[in-house]
């Protein structure tokens, strides 16, 4: 079959984007693994971090599913929604709209430019959870925040918080971040382990000033990546639990992959957290390939588009980003 393909990305992590908004197209749960696993491979196939298919809802304007490079699902994506936001903002024409994503349907907004010429999208990140049960993470407390877990460090504290997919956090200092402890620590818990059966995605976090954090993550799925928008997110609610940074107050969070902004919402009364992601959604370029399905071992590119100038207005932005974090 022929199928056409949107290479996008949200902070430089990147994804092939499905249109099942407006095409009649239907996959079983294999073929989107096995469709995963092939086309994101980076070196045999076009390469990303993974698939975003975009398809109806009946309850919302679009529904979301991502599958990681890997063939697993994601329960969420923040920056991959961002991309999904302005697809389906363009397709619907609506300024705001709601995604259906496997455990909530999120509010998304189109919203001013982060970088002069980069479509920019605010993205609902929630619901949120301390439970150690929502990782899920088996220890003997019900909560794991700014606490040690002898089993991967004597030294690092960490806190462990579903949004809703796992995370596991660490403020850290720049030598620490710069070892290869976050690489340890992230296979081990995303490798057979007694802590994380599922896996976890591991964010290491360094306060800049106040107001700014730089954050990296190895995402479970897929290894260390440039950005991940949940990672982010999470990490921002970690920063403000600790002090660092405010709530209701904008965070700008620097990665590998360039920038976003970010601020957390705390509804005091029934103690619950909520975050906007606020980033870019950038299209790289379009692709048809033709594919066998149920054979999925090889395809074609048939063509390929690209978005020159939304990649050369990203690469300015992350100059001034560079140049930002080589200052400070």
């Amino acid at each position: 079959m022929k199928l056409e393909l949107l290479k996008c990305h949200g902070s430089g992590n990147d994804f092939l984007l499905i249109d099942e908004l407006t095409n009649d197209l239907s996959f079983t749960e294999e073929e989107r693994k096995d469709l995963a696993q092939l086309l994101c491979n980076r070196e045999t196939g076009l390469g990303a971090d993974g698939i975003l298919y975009v398809l109806k809802s009946q309850s919302c304007d679009a529904r979301m599913r991502v599958f990681n490079a890997d063939g697993s699902e994601a329960s969420m994506c923040g920056n991959g929604l961002r991309c999904v936001a302005r697809f389906a903002h363009e397709v619907i024409g609506k300024d705001k709209l709601l995604i259906e994503t496997m455990k909530a349907n999120l509010e998304v907004e189109k919203t001013a430019d982060i970088y002069k010429g980069i479509p920019t999208f605010k993205v609902e990140i929630s619901p949120v959870s301390f439970d150690t049960a929502d990782l899920p993470l088996q220890i003997e407390n019900d909560t794991l925040i700014n606490d040690k877990l002898p089993q991967l460090s004597d030294s690092l504290v960490f806190t462990a918080l579903a949004v809703p997919n796992p995370h596991l956090v660490s403020i850290v200092t720049d030598d620490v971040l710069h070892s290869d402890v976050q690489e340890k620590v992230s296979k081990k818990v995303n490798s057979p382990n007694d802590l994380f059966p599922d896996g976890v995605n591991v964010s290491f976090i360094k306060p800049i000033e106040e107001g700014h954090i730089f954050v990296r993550t190895f995402e479970r799925g897929v290894g260390f990546t440039n950005a991940c928008g949940t990672a982010m997110s999470a990490s921002t609610l970690v920063t403000c639990l600790n002090g660092i940074n405010a709530v209701e107050q904008e965070i700008s969070v620097y990665n590998n992959g360039g920038k976003v902004k970010c601020v957390v919402h705390h509804n005091q009364e029934e103690d619950q957290y909520k975050i906007d992601l606020i980033g870019n959604g950038t299209y790289v370029y379009q692709a048809s390939v033709e594919i066998k399905l149920g054979d999925s071992t090889d395809f074609s590119l048939l063509s390929q588009e690209n978005f020159d100038q939304e990649t050369q207005l990203y690469s300015e932005f992350q100059e001034e980003v560079q140049s930002y974090l080589n200052n400070n």
